[in-house]
């Protein structure tokens, strides 16, 4: 099995009308289930952007802390899925599962593996 993270940029839900968020939360956490039943579920979150309580920071090799990219900057992240599944096509069927539930193209990619840390 190899892990993949399906993920998509900050944003990319934007076009999704207000009164439509609950149904496309509801098919987002419906997918991440049928994932769960299917045994490949490994985490799944949105990231938050703008509750007030929660900046963008990021740690220097140095270990200084400073803002993190500019929020409208494409390489943030909104939303993720972690899938551990035995092949890339098996993760890109999970991908189109989870972009028609957030109704935006999703990123995938696999995680390298790295024996000191499978378990």
């Amino acid at each position: 099995m190899a892990g993949y993270l399906i993920s998509f940029e900050k944003g990319a839900m934007d076009h999704i009308p207000e009164e439509d968020w609950g149904q496309a939360g509801k098919a987002a956490h419906a997918v991440c289930q049928e994932a769960k039943d299917a045994g490949v579920f490994v985490f799944a979150g949105g990231l938050s952007y703008d509750d007030g309580d929660v900046e963008h920071k990021v740690v220097s090799t140095d270990g200084s802390v400073v803002d993190g990219p500019f929020s409208e900057g494409k390489e943030l992240i909104g939303g993720l899925l972690i899938v551990d599944v035995p092949t890339r096509s098996e993760a890109l069927e999970w991908a189109a599962k989870i972009a028609a539930a957030c109704r935006c193209a999703q990123d995938v990619r696999k995680f390298m593996h790295d024996p000191e840390l499978a378990g």
